[in-house]
Formats: structure tokens, C-alpha cells, sequence
């Protein structure tokens, strides 16, 4: 259902959250030298990992989770509204590049949809028929994870996406920047990043933010580092499609093997660009149908596929 919140009861709620909160020592903050302003914004943001720090064994069961669902096919979708929306579509993005993931797998949904990445969609975040709307699109699975993300832990869109995804036994993850929020407690998962009052008052964009950016990061990448789609801290599932990634691509399979310049040339045409199965050929000494059946059968991790090639 829609938001229906009493203007008046709306303000005392956002006035009782952490991230809302107002900071009389900043009130002549418009009056300090440029200089001063970018020292205490920096110092602001310094205390942003210590925050996430303390939530690490939140983030990592969250993770297990995650990477467990995503082994067996399932999808990750983060939803959220404003910052938070566009900060899940931006890691979204990120994966096909980074991990060769297809783009259906790692998901972002924003309340009102594209236009909402570049310009405000009035009364969208406040609806959560509109988060079930564009969950049923995707056709949830109970392999799937939906990730709801909120700074003030409070957005009926995320709070929304949430319980519909639950409700279709999918696992949820609930982010948000202030304790004890209704968004953490609706998630199987919550992760509550407490980054206290921001340097303008309620610019969640800030702290938050950053916050928010951080887990993010962490939940694709430790999640596709699980899936094995790194070998150590090379990324070998990118493929050599255009120059930058060929010149790339050599690179990875050079640190990885130590192989001479035309045997990793040898390897990567005999592998059509596969960076994963170039490395396998030149580190356990087969060939290209071999490498390709031996990470087939490791389900994808060099690691496993080189221990099985003996």
C-alpha cells in the first residue's frame, strides 16, 4: 500500500533517526573557509568504515547466504529509492565486467523505475505496491536474494520489497544507516550501518551513502569471489571481447602463470579468450576441451579444477 503518514507524524518520525538528526556545532558551517569545510567532510567520512567494521559478522552471514542461493542459480536484486536505489543499480551494473556475469543475475530496481536514476520520481519511494509491481517482473524464485536499501530504514519501497520477496521465500537482506529500523526487521538478513547525523542535516547522500556503497561492494565481490570467479586477486572470468580486455586478459593470465608472452597468446586463442581456461592449460599442462570439461566439472573454480588435474 501507498504511505498515508500524517505530515506531522512523518517529521517527529524522521526527527527520532540518527541520520536525520541536527548538528548545532555545524549551524555556521556556510561561514568557515572552503578548506575547513572539505577537513571536517573528510573527517566525517574517516569514521564511515569503522561503522561497517563493526557489522562485519552481519555482512559475511549475509554473504554465506547469498553466495550459497547464487551457486544454485539464483539471482541478487537490490531494490531501494533515491541514493539507495541508484547505488544498487550501480553495483549492479559493475558485475558483467567485472565478473562476466550475465546481466539478469545481480539486479537493481529504483522506485519509478530508469527515469529515477537521474531525476527525483515524486512518491515513488513511498509506495510498496510499487516495489511488488516490479518484483513480479522478475519472476522470484526462492533461489533469488532481494536486498532492500534504505538509510533511514524506513522506505515503504524497500520495506516493501522486502516482505514481498519474503513472502515468496526468497532469502532478504535489509540495509539501513539507523538501529532498530523496520527494514532490518523485516529482513532475514539485517545490516544496520549506524554512521549518525551527516554533515547537512538528513543528506543521507553523505555518510550513508558511502556506508551503503561499502556494503555493497563487499556483498557482489566476496559473493563472486565464493562463486569463484577470481583465482586468488585476479579477476579470470573477464573475457578478451575488444583490445583494453585482450591487453587485459594476457596480463591476468601472466601473473597467474608466469608463462612467456606467445605461450599465453597460444593458450588464449586455443581458449577463445577464456582467461580461466588459458591459465588451466598453461598451469596444468592440457589442453583447451580439457581445461573447458575440467571447470565444468569444478563448477567453475580454477582452484578445484586445477587440484583435479593433478
Amino acid at each position: 500500500m501507498t504511505s498515508t503518514s500524517h505530515p506531522r507524524d512523518l517529521r517527529t518520525e524522521l526527527e527520532s533517526l540518527t541520520t536525520e538528526a541536527f548538528r548545532p556545532e555545524l549551524a555556521d558551517i556556510d561561514r568557515l573557509p572552503t578548506l575547513d569545510i572539505a577537513r571536517l567532510m573528510n573527517g566525517e567520512d574517516a569514521t564511515v568504515a569503522g561503522a561497517v567494521a563493526e557489522r562485519l559478522p552481519q555482512i559475511a552471514a549475509a554473504i554465506d547466504a547469498v553466495a550459497e542461493r547464487m551457486a544454485r542459480g539464483g539471482r541478487l536484486v537490490y531494490a531501494g529509492a533515491g541514493t539507495a536505489g541508484r547505488l544498487g543499480i550501480l553495483d549492479a551494473s559493475e558485475c558483467p565486467p567485472t565478473f562476466n556475469t550475465d546481466p539478469s543475475r545481480v539486479v537493481g530496481l529504483i522506485a519509478g523505475g530508469p527515469d529515477a536514476v537521474v531525476t527525483s520520481v515524486e512518491g515513488a519511494e513511498d509506495s510498496r505496491d510499487l516495489a511488488r509491481a516490479d518484483l513480479e517482473t522478475l519472476d522470484l524464485t526462492p533461489g533469488d536474494t532481494v536486498v532492500g536499501i534504505s538509510a533511514s530504514g524506513r522506505t515503504p519501497y524497500a520495506i516493501g520489497a522486502v516482505e514481498h520477496s519474503r513472502a515468496r521465500g526468497c532469502l532478504t537482506i535489509g540495509l539501513a544507516c539507523n538501529p532498530g529500523s523496520p527494514l532490518a526487521a523485516a529482513a532475514d538478513h539485517g545490516i544496520e550501518i549506524v554512521v549518525g547525523p551527516e554533515l547537512l542535516t538528513g543528506s543521507t547522500r553523505l555518510k550513508s551513502g558511502t556506508a551503503q556503497k561499502l556494503v555493497l561492494n563487499m556483498l557482489s565481490t566476496i559473493t563472486m569471489i565464493r562463486l569463484g570467479k577470481t583465482y586468488g586477486n585476479l579477476m579470470v572470468d573477464v573475457r578478451a571481447s575488444n583490445d583494453k580486455l585482450r591487453a587485459r586478459s594476457h596480463r591476468i593470465v601472466a601473473l597467474a602463470t608466469g608463462a612467456a608472452d606467445e605461450d599465453i597468446e597460444r593458450a588464449l586463442t586455443a581458449t577463445d579468450g577464456e582467461v580461466k581456461h588459458a591459465i588451466l592449460t598453461l598451469l596444468a599442462d592440457v589442453d583447451g576441451p580439457t581445461a573447458a570439461r575440467l571447470l565444468e566439472e569444478s563448477g567453475g573454480h580454477l582452484r578445484a579444477a586445477l587440484a583435479a588435474a593433478g
